[in-house]
């Protein structure tokens, strides 16, 4: 019999929440881990913190990403923290961008750090706040 512990389960649904962003899978992104509802905060790339839809979630990830052959997340060194039915958990990552015709170098990477939060719902752990703090990019940005 195979047990996990609260915060295996938390640390499954973040890195889902990077594979499957990787793999384009939009609708097990909106079913199996975020809430309906999710603070999202990329301002460190120039945008605004925001309440977002899953759904809007997941349309702008699908058209940033639609000029990009392949995205390969890497994440890590995971802090969890559970209060009851709330978890935050802060995480490294790199996130690698690849466009082969791209003429200036097929690659871009941003590498940076996520404050994300949780909330515990009879389906299991759902992010409902979503912080990502860009350290540095460096490649082709532009992917030209």
């Amino acid at each position: 019999m195979e047990t996990h512990s609260i915060k295996d389960e938390i640390v499954e649904v973040v890195n889902k929440l990077f594979v499957f962003a990787d793999n384009r899978e939009w609708a097990k992104l909106q079913n199996e881990v975020f809430t309906q509802d999710v603070e999202f905060d990329m301002s460190s790339l120039g945008g605004e913190k925001k309440e977002l839809t899953s759904k809007a979630i997941c349309e702008l990830w699908e058209n940033g990403f639609k000029d990009v052959d392949s995205v390969n997340h890497l994440a890590g060194n995971y802090i969890v923290n559970v209060h009851d039915t709330t978890a935050t958990v802060f995480a490294y990552a790199t996130a690698t961008h690849y466009k082969k015709s791209a003429t200036n170098g097929n690659t871009r990477e941003f590498v940076g750090t996520y404050d994300i939060g949780l909330l515990k719902q009879n389906a299991g752990w759902r992010l409902n706040k979503f912080k990502y703090n860009l350290k540095y990019t460096t490649g082709n940005l532009d992917l030209s």
